[in-house]
């Protein structure tokens, strides 16, 4: 049993509000990723994980023939807007519904951790791309240089994964993606880091975007709105502006793999 049926339903609740406030704030993670795959004009690009869009529509504007997977429907729904052209597909990453080869470059943007196997996540993004060509997995950077770590942290205390439970892989680690695109057979061949803040106009607009995220939306029906939104505020005080916005600064990092091999001739 893969992972999607899980994460669509906690991604699907406020998508708008997701794609407006929260996912900008990852584009220098994608724009650098997609810069470092440069030329994407003509390739078979999949996204998976693709939430509302943002990626995709780089990537077409870059000129590549996208095509995008994730869990929420809802998510989708908005990508569809931006990319109308794309083949968007509700699926699993653990269970990727492609056949062999069919991507010349296949990414996956803060996503891999929320699988329940990581390693059958990643042998799926291998699976998938041709012989010769690439897969990136971008990710949260080192957590001591991520102040968002901070919220992550507090809703981690607030709910734990149930006993018994396999913990996300920290893939912020050093090596964790390295090996996991290792173990599918994929050769490493460039990493790269970028900074990312996260800057709010106010704490509400703040508190809109982030519950709209899984992991929020997780503490939030397991603990109710009001106690959530209470620690929210309590994690983001410290980083107000005097201009009474909020910012944390952060750090992503990339890692792009070739799958061995030539492609096949037509």
């Amino acid at each position: 049993m893969g992972s999607a049926t899980v994460q669509g339903q906690l991604w699907g609740h406020a998508p708008r509000d997701w794609a407006e406030i929260v996912e900008p704030l990852l584009r220098p993670l994608a724009e650098a990723t997609l810069n470092a795959l440069a030329p994407l004009s003509g390739c078979r690009f999949l996204d998976a994980g693709c939430g509302s869009g943002l990626t995709l529509h780089l990537a077409a504007e870059r000129g590549a023939q996208v095509s995008g997977l994730d869990a929420s429907a809802a998510l989708l729904d908005v990508a569809r807007g931006r990319v109308p052209d794309a083949d968007l597909r509700v699926g699993d990453l653990e269970e990727l519904p492609y056949t062999d080869g069919t991507f010349d470059v296949v990414t996956a943007f803060n996503a891999i951790q929320y699988t329940a196997d990581a390693k059958a996540a990643a042998g799926e993004l291998a699976r998938t791309t041709r012989p010769g060509g690439r897969v990136a997995i971008g990710s949260w950077g080192d957590p001591a240089r991520c102040e968002t770590e901070t919220l992550f942290a507090r809703m981690r205390e607030l709910a734990p994964p149930p006993p018994g439970a396999p913990a996300p892989p920290g893939v912020a680690t050093p090596g964790v993606v390295e090996d996991l695109l290792g173990n599918a057979g994929l050769t490493v061949t460039t990493t790269g880091e970028v900074d990312g803040p996260f800057t709010y106009p106010d704490l509400d607009t703040a508190w809109r975007g982030q519950r709209a995220a899984g992991p929020i939306r997780r503490v939030i029906e397991l603990l109710g709105e009001q106690h959530t939104r209470r620690a929210f505020d309590d994690v983001h005080n410290p980083y107000r502006q005097a201009d009474g916005s909020y910012l944390q600064h952060n750090v992503f990092r990339y890692v792009i793999a070739v799958k061995p091999g030539k492609r096949a001739a037509v």
